[in-house]
């Protein structure tokens, strides 16, 4: 080939190629836009969420998805512009997400139950809860069940759709909790003495709080019993303790004052035939 063809060849050709390489330029200089824009917005989140003291691992699947995303908006136009079909290429990732999504179905909705768990905190580790139909300390929580320790340490894996779609009961979350009792005495024992005995009991521990005030009375006259309730305030950490002592000695300072506490009877009849 001659000069001259090949000075054809590029006059001919020359056009394309520089529209071509102004394009990919273009295209390029989109991308890195585009990710140093993705990056700075997923740093604000993050400085965001740090502040807000969201859990780490929340934070990291957030900024992660706000970068895939803008970076995303952005790679896709760039394409686009360089002259490739981004059409078939969105189709085929859109069918692949369905499938993807209709698959794991379970899992998408354990992963969106950890995601409010995380964000709205109903429960924290170390926290004794009742959810998903279960009772323990909160182990740990993650993106996708939640985990708990019974007091016998056994450990138990809850999926956390299964958390969130029942009752959450959170035993440690407020400072203070109250004790309910019930005390039945009989008929016949003196009702004030009980009484008396239930408030200095309930006075002489210091665990229990000052305010609010204990609630002492007469709850009901049951079939067999007169009941009273005694309704003192502790601290979270103090209730079970105090809870133990109180009902021990409530029996062993009713005993020592002769205030009965009647249980079930029976009358049993025998009839002889002739």
């Amino acid at each position: 080939m001659d000069s001259k063809a090949i000075q054809e060849l590029i006059a001919q050709y020359a056009p394309d190629a520089a529209a071509i390489g102004l394009r990919a330029a273009t295209a390029l200089t989109m991308l890195l836009v585009g990710y140093w824009i993705a990056k700075f917005a997923s740093g604000l989140v993050r400085t965001a969420m740090a502040k807000r003291s969201i859990d780490a691992t929340l934070t990291n699947f957030i900024v992660k998805l706000v970068f895939c995303i803008l970076f995303a908006l952005v790679a896709i136009p760039a394409l686009g512009h360089a002259g490739i079909q981004t059409a078939s290429v969105i189709a085929a990732l859109g069918a692949a997400g369905l499938a993807v999504g209709l698959a794991l179905q379970g899992s998408l909705a354990n992963f969106a139950a950890g995601v409010l768990l995380i964000a709205f905190r109903p429960c924290r580790v170390g926290d004794w809860v009742d959810a998903g139909g279960c009772s323990g300390t909160v182990e740990s929580i993650s993106l996708f069940s939640t985990i708990l320790l019974t007091g016998d340490y056994k450990r138990i894996v809850i999926p956390n759709s299964q958390v969130m779609s029942d009752a959450i009961t959170n035993y440690s979350v407020m400072p203070r909790r109250r004790i309910d009792l019930i005390v039945g005495i009989s008929y016949d024992a003196d009702m004030r003495v009980a009484k008396d005995i239930l408030k200095k009991l309930v006075e002489a521990d210091e665990r229990i709080l000052k305010d609010p005030a204990p609630t002492i009375a007469v709850s009901e006259l049951g079939d067999s019993s007169v009941n009273l309730i005694c309704r003192p305030w502790v601290a979270t950490a103090d209730y079970w303790p105090t809870r133990w002592k109180l009902t021990e000695d409530i029996k062993n300072e009713f005993d020592a004052a002769g205030v009965g506490i009647p249980y079930p009877q029976m009358d049993v009849h025998f009839h002889k035939e002739d």
